[in-house]
Order: structure tokens, then C-alpha cells, then sequence
């Protein structure tokens, strides 16, 4: 990545922490998970609301370094709307991006504000931070509406 490109792509994880999207409780979610990644402090709960097979409303709160918050910002940025089909895909490039999984293609165009969070695999120990958000959405997925509890540990 050039300096410029990680001086954006820092910019955009630094005003998501911010100022964080869709960060706010919701009452009548579907799905509720807890979160949390005890090696850093980063604890979060997210709500989903399902319309069929499209996700209706997502939300998060909590509290947690710049990169699990902005995380969790971007992931319901951009899932807002999607169907469950492509936010499980979306899971599952993300993790690939996230953890540097050999193997799996990904376009950074297509990615488009998440491309951001793609340096964090340089530093293995903010790997969880960024990924907690994202297994948080996959329990959710996967779940029947009972509260579930996520852990990264």
C-alpha cells in the first residue's frame, strides 16, 4: 500500500471511531449478540432486524479501541439493506482480508470504506479487534433471536 493510501484508509478507521454509524440500542431487534474480545477490552452488542431475507436494521453499542468500534461502524454501513446471502459472503471475504488468508481473491474496489480495515493483518494482535464485529453478525445470522454471547478468546 502506498503512505498516501494507508494515510486514507487511517482516516477513515480514526472518523468511523468518531463518529460511528448506526451506533445506537434497538428495541425491537430480531437478533441481539454480545460480544466481546477480553485481550483488548473491546465489548459490543449487536442488533439485527430481518425482513425476510434481507437485513432490515443493524445497530451496535459498546465500547472497544478505534478499530473494533470503526469496524463494527463499517460492517452496519454497509450491510444495511443487504440479504443474509451477501452478508455472509461478505463474512467471509472480510475474514479472509482480516486474517490475511492465503488464498482468497479480493477486490478493493468492491470493498470499497471496509478496504480500511484490510492493514490491520500487519499487527496480529489487533486481528480480534477488528474481527469481533464480524463474528458477532455471523451468530446472528445463524441464530434463532435468543441473545447469544460472542467471544474472541
Amino acid at each position: 500500500m502506498t503512505d498516501e493510501l494507508d494515510d486514507l484508509y487511517q482516516e477513515i478507521i480514526l472518523d468511523h471511531n468518531r463518529h460511528p454509524a448506526n451506533f445506537r440500542p434497538m428495541p425491537a431487534a430480531d437478533r441481539t449478540v454480545e460480544a466481546d474480545n477480553p485481550l483488548c477490552g473491546d465489548q459490543l452488542t449487536l442488533f439485527l432486524k430481518l425482513d425476510g431475507g434481507r437485513i432490515a436494521d443493524i445497530s451496535f453499542q459498546g465500547s472497544g479501541c478505534a478499530i473494533s468500534v470503526a469496524s463494527a461502524s463499517l460492517l452496519t454501513e454497509r450491510l444495511k439493506g443487504a440479504t443474509v446471502a451477501e452478508a455472509e459472503a461478505l463474512f467471509e471475504t472480510m475474514h479472509a482480508v482480516l486474517t490475511g488468508e492465503p488464498g482468497h481473491a479480493h477486490d478493493a474496489d468492491d470493498l470499497g470504506s471496509l478496504a480500511a480495515l484490510a492493514g490491520v493483518r500487519r499487527y496480529p494482535m489487533r486481528v480480534k479487534c477488528a474481527t469481533l464485529s464480524w463474528h458477532a453478525l455471523k451468530a446472528a445470522l445463524g441464530g434463532e433471536g435468543a441473545a447469544e454471547i460472542v467471544s474472541t478468546e
